[in-house]
């Protein structure tokens, strides 16, 4: 099958008789790549980041670890909240463990890394925000700003990468 060619305006795939419709995916040039669906790709992320950011934050200070420890930890879960998220969804379609492992790393790695440099840098750029105990008001303002600033960068990022067929786009095959 082409999946280049464009859907007419029917509703149904040309390859597709007149009145069946194609209940598959939009698989022209753009790849859904909709601002919709950039935002439901980023909070998607953002979800996997903040859970594992928090926690990593929370355990970090819990065991009175210092700065730069404790950001590595937050990364590192928000990494492996990030892709656990994408990869727990691809399983339940049933995919093999191997291939949900690569689609979960094709469609998370970089809009996790640019949310996590972006709300970090921000975290690290806000005066006290280092320093300050999770119940200091400062510290929360900071990483919730940081996320708010973050995934307004990260949905434009997204939405390129989608309309390329990449990041999320690969994950809408198993939806």
């Amino acid at each position: 099958m082409d999946h280049s060619a464009h859907h007419s305006g029917t509703g149904h795939h040309p390859s597709t008789p007149a009145g069946e419709h194609d209940h598959g995916h939009d698989h022209g040039h753009a790849h859904g790549a909709t601002w919709a669906t950039a935002v439901r790709a980023t909070l998607h992320c953002l979800t996997g980041c903040a859970l594992g950011e928090i926690l990593g934050m929370v355990v970090g200070t819990a065991l009175a670890w210092g700065n730069v420890p404790t950001m590595v930890l937050a990364i590192a879960l928000a990494f492996v909240f990030g892709y656990s998220l994408t990869l727990w969804a691809v399983l339940r379609a049933g995919v093999s463990l191997k291939a949900a492992v690569k689609v979960a790393l094709a469609a998370d790695t970089v809009s996790i890394a640019v949310m996590e440099l972006v709300d970090n840098g921000i975290v690290a750029l806000v005066p006290g925000a280092m320093d300050a105990y999770l119940s200091d008001g400062l510290f929360w303002y900071a990483l919730l700003g940081g996320f708010a600033v973050a995934f307004v960068i990260t949905t434009p990022v997204n939405r390129w990468m989608i309309g390329r067929g990449r990041g999320h786009a690969v994950v809408h095959a198993y939806h």
